[in-house]
């Protein structure tokens, strides 16, 4: 096989697989948002989320458990060749259970379908057929039907396997939004990596204060500021008013530009050649919102000011990746 044919051969792959979730769109109907509807009530009262599925369908299973749980909706996976010697006993009256299946006709499910049944709960399906067996025994069918599955045998669970995961997505983000999950929310159960940081750090956490701090008046000579950014290690001045309002900001970048022009800038004020009005974020702030704002203005450095409006501190931007942030 050339190379040639192996790019052939994996760009129909992802063909046949885009035109699956193409063909999934397609299929969405108000079944899906009474599905959010039977996951949404469970979950207010206090119950949780079931899901069951064999073979591959089971690893597509635990994906989507997976993504429930880290966006605040409650949800375990049942193992079907456990669930009838004892691990029954994890479902509850109260609960929803998610079943996948792409044919509807596994029998281990089916086998294990009428046990799930003694409980009170309701029954999602996630399969091709609103005709299948799994689908007449459920509350609610979601339909994924597919034209082919990607593998040239037409016979490896590929585009079905795509199909339901994409599903289980979509069921966890609508379920997301219905519930007005937020970041903070978000941040509960990420307090681990960058993420996680810059949701729960404020910018208060983060910003640059005290000796690390360089601020000046604006009647403070260029040499002055240049001295103040000197001790601090910062990039970047601030320059307040005596009242510790806001005038501007004057960086090393902005020095360079003006000695190109008049090298004997040094004693005049700083104040001819600050920046006014500069980008500001409040000290209460989410730290991910500082970075945002430096991401977004393609600034370096990031005015902090308190609820008052008075100025306390600085964010620099190269302190981010030491703070882990990014």
């Amino acid at each position: 096989m050339t190379k040639s044919e192996m790019l052939d051969r994996a760009r129909r792959v992802a063909q046949i697989e885009i035109d699956a979730i193409l063909n999934l769109i397609d299929h969405l109907d108000d079944d899906f948002a009474e599905a959010i509807q039977l996951l949404q009530h469970a979950l207010e009262n206090r119950g949780k989320i079931i899901v069951i599925g064999i073979g591959k369908s089971g690893n597509i299973g635990h994906k989507i458990a997976a993504t429930l749980n880290s966006t605040g909706s409650t949800a375990v996976v049942l193992n079907s060749q456990n669930a009838l010697h004892g691990d029954l006993g994890i479902i509850s009256d109260g609960d929803a259970v998610i079943t996948l299946s792409y044919s509807g006709e596994t029998a281990e499910l089916l086998e294990l379908l009428p046990h799930v049944k003694r409980f009170d709960v309701k029954i999602v399906s996630i399969t091709k057929s609103r005709e299948s067996t799994l689908a007449k025994h459920s509350d609610v069918t979601l339909c994924t039907p597919i034209q082919r599955e990607a593998c040239p045998l037409n016979l490896a669970p590929t585009s079905s396997s795509t199909a339901a995961l994409v599903m289980g997505d979509a069921l966890a983000m609508v379920l997301l939004d219905a519930r007005g999950f937020t970041e903070s929310d978000f941040a509960k159960f990420h307090p681990g990596g960058s993420l996680g940081r810059a949701l729960l750090t404020t910018v208060a956490d983060i910003m640059r204060s005290g000796d690390n701090f360089a601020k000046v008046l604006p009647s403070a000579t260029i040499t002055e500021a240049i001295d103040a950014m000197s001790a601090a290690r910062s990039g970047a001045c601030v320059v307040v008013h005596p009242d510790e309002t806001l005038a501007g900001v004057f960086t090393h970048g902005d020095f360079a530009r003006s000695f190109q022009s008049d090298n004997a800038i040094g004693s005049l004020p700083v104040s001819n050649f600050m920046t006014e009005n500069p980008i500001t974020v409040k000290s209460d702030a989410l730290a991910a919102e500082a970075v945002n704002i430096l991401s977004h203005h393609r600034i370096d450095d990031l005015v902090v000011v308190s609820p008052n409006g008075h100025v306390i501190g600085l964010v620099d931007s190269q302190d981010l990746a030491r703070l882990k942030l990014i």
